[in-house]
């Protein structure tokens, strides 16, 4: 009876090679975007349509339990994880580390949507988008504010137009504080835009705002389905997982 791991995260990585080292059956599944994972156990890449979807690839592959170590914004394959769960009788928990919290010296302004997120960006100068890939209609609009400089830097290549005033980096992290400070002084950031991700791989970005006095716009979590268990940290995962399983 296999574990399934939905990773893409360095979290993933690592609990997947813990788990298969303890001797559990781990079926590690990415999207398949960025680059294969180097893991010991079964990658599974592309997603699960390729199979007839999430309960047809369980039922196959005799899968007792999901592992959800998503992104914390993968809002679509942690509610579909969720839903499939109950529909199979299986346990699905989820790992997803702490959000950050703002801490003395920080600029947050926390939105929901870019909807609400476009128009307090319309005076900057230089914009710091660092929290994914960016819709061709937010782009558009960007390209609309006059005087205005965008850094969008993505792990992997955008597939919209990019405007003039747009500049794409190509980058996967983790990033240190060296490399995040010498970005924001290069290109004169004076907002970065992020998503709350959590843990230490991108919290230096946050660190380096709060020393130059660069505010941040930080896209709120989404809210997500109750998992059967929600992990905060790779001990208790690890632990919690092993004892199922043993």
């Amino acid at each position: 009876m296999s574990l399934l791991i939905l990773g893409g995260t360095a979290d993933g990585r690592v609990l997947a090679d813990a788990l298969f080292e303890a001797g559990i059956p781990v079926i590690y599944s990415v999207a398949g975007l960025v680059r294969m994972p180097k893991v010991q156990c079964e990658v599974v890449s592309g997603g699960f349509t390729q199979f007839g979807g999430l309960a047809h690839f369980i039922r196959a592959r005799h899968v007792s339990a999901i592992l959800d170590v998503t992104h914390p914004y993968a809002q679509t394959m942690s509610t579909t994880a969720v839903e499939v769960s109950r529909e199979l009788g299986v346990p699905c928990w989820r790992f997803h580390r702490e959000a950050w919290q703002p801490e003395q010296g920080d600029n947050w302004t926390i939105v929901s949507d870019w909807h609400d997120a476009l128009p307090l960006l319309q005076a900057k100068r230089t914009v710091f988008l660092t929290a994914g890939q960016v819709d061709q209609s937010i782009v558009d609009v960007l390209a609309g504010f006059i005087g205005q400089k965008q850094v969008l830097r993505t792990a992997v290549e955008p597939k919209i137009t990019l405007p003039p005033s747009m500049r794409w980096i190509k980058a996967i992290g983790p990033f240190d504080y060296t490399q995040e400070h010498a970005v924001m002084t290069e290109y004169n950031i004076d907002v970065v835009v992020i998503k709350n991700s959590g843990g230490q791989s991108t919290i230096a970005k946050l660190q380096v705002a709060r020393d130059l006095g660069i505010p941040v716009l930080m896209f709120a979590r989404p809210d997500l389905p109750s998992a059967d268990a929600i992990l905060r940290s790779r001990e208790a995962c690890l632990d919690h997982v092993c004892r199922h399983y043993r």
